[in-house]
Parts: C-alpha cells; sequence; structure tokens
C-alpha cells in the first residue's frame, strides 16, 4: 500500500510540473516542490514555489483557476479508480529555508 502511495505521488508531482510549465506564462518561475495526496487518494495538494516573491498571489490565483484543467490533465497521464480533487498552495517550508539560507550568507 504504501509504496503504490509513494509512487503514485512521484508521478503525480511529476505530472503536476509538466503540467505548470506548459500553462504559466513564464513572467514568474513556478516550481512544483512537494505534494500531499491524502490516504484515500482523493485530494491531492501540490506545493508550489514562486520566483519572484511578489508574484505568489497572481501564481497561486491563476493556479488555482487552472485546477479543473489540471485535474483534466492528470486524468489523461495517470491511471487511478478515482482522479483526487486537486490543490495547489505555497510552500512555506521552501520559502523559510530559502529565508535562512539568505540570513546565513549575510
Amino acid at each position: 500500500m504504501h509504496d503504490r502511495h509513494t509512487s503514485l505521488s512521484q508521478q503525480l508531482q511529476e505530472l503536476a510540473a509538466d503540467f505548470v510549465s506548459t500553462q504559466s506564462n513564464r513572467q514568474s518561475l513556478i516550481t512544483v516542490t512537494g505534494i500531499d495526496l491524502s490516504k484515500k487518494f482523493d485530494k491531492v495538494t501540490f506545493y508550489v514555489s514562486v520566483y519572484p516573491e511578489d508574484a505568489e498571489g497572481p501564481a497561486i490565483g491563476f493556479l488555482m483557476r487552472k485546477r479543473g484543467e489540471c485535474r483534466n490533465y492528470l486524468k489523461d497521464k495517470v491511471s487511478m479508480k478515482q482522479l483526487p480533487h486537486v490543490e495547489f498552495a505555497l510552500d512555506e517550508g521552501e520559502k523559510n529555508r530559502l529565508r535562512v539560507d539568505e540570513l546565513l550568507n549575510e
């Protein structure tokens, strides 16, 4: 069971990254940095980092509007009985890590 969850998570994260790179307007860099797939496979949250930082709001808004398209994209590429509900969220952990690096380098 755990192996299926892990491999499916990896596959979904790669597909989400592909989807984001094809949909993005390239005015900001949006990177899929993590994934949280529920144990029942009914909800998936893709965590993203956005550069520059002031583009985070518009980028998350854009991704939230594209959830349905992302879900359809996943449906075409992944074999699952039921496709999970898709969410996008900022990866605060990655943001904090970058800030710590910045402070350490000062």
